[in-house]
């Protein structure tokens, strides 16, 4: 059973949907007992970091997730759920973040039209579990003006290429996250998410 974290900034219904369609069972929930209850947790998110992490430590679910990581239930965030795993966010500010993943969260200062969004095409690291059986090269959809910069480059478990190189999906132990919308990647998006609910507790 999977907990998806609702803080008041995800898009929660396309989640929900695309575990329904893999025949993962999940449930949608704000309770912090809840959370670390759970077999596996989905942190999703859209929008402005500052907003989204205060919202997750008015509601105690921040240290859920910390609770989560120290019983090591496995954990993936998906987009702004990515980026709040991190140290430090450098956007609108500096903003303490989750520090779940030590690194930073950094804009775009790019040629290029920013917010990155639409579809790429990803390399991944053979070593990867949550991609694994997807081929690198795949296409994913992204929406995001930010990017993670991890301390530890051996937690990349792929790169995207948007104006720079980029980090877009991590794996620590039994966290996981992408920048890319698995729910709104067709098939391979899918597979992420097999992989994830298919993934030992």
């Amino acid at each position: 059973m999977i907990a998806i974290v609702d803080y008041g900034m995800g898009n929660l219904a396309s989640v929900s949907n695309a575990l329904q369609k893999i025949g993962c069972e999940s449930f949608i929930t704000s309770d912090p007992e809840a959370i670390v209850s759970a077999d596996k947790v989905l942190l999703p998110g859209v929008g402005a970091f500052a907003d989204a992490i205060k919202l997750l430590r008015d509601r105690g679910i921040d240290r859920s997730l910390q609770e989560v990581v120290k019983r090591q239930i496995p954990l993936l965030g998906i987009c702004l759920g990515m980026q709040l795993l991190f140290t430090e966010s450098y956007e609108n500010g500096i903003y303490k973040g989750l520090d779940i993943i030590p690194g930073t969260v950094e804009k775009f200062v790019i040629d290029q039209k920013v917010p990155h969004m639409g579809w790429n095409n990803i390399e991944i690291a053979p070593q990867s579990k949550l991609l694994q059986g997807i081929p690198t090269g795949s296409y994913f959809y992204f929406v995001h003006s930010y990017y993670v910069v991890p301390s530890d480059p051996a937690s990349i478990a792929a790169n995207c290429h948007y104006g720079i190189d980029f980090c877009c999906a991590i794996e620590k132990g039994k966290v996981f996250a992408t920048q890319f919308h698995p729910e709104k990647s067709t098939e391979v998006g899918l597979k992420i998410l097999k992989n994830f609910g298919e993934m030992s507790s």
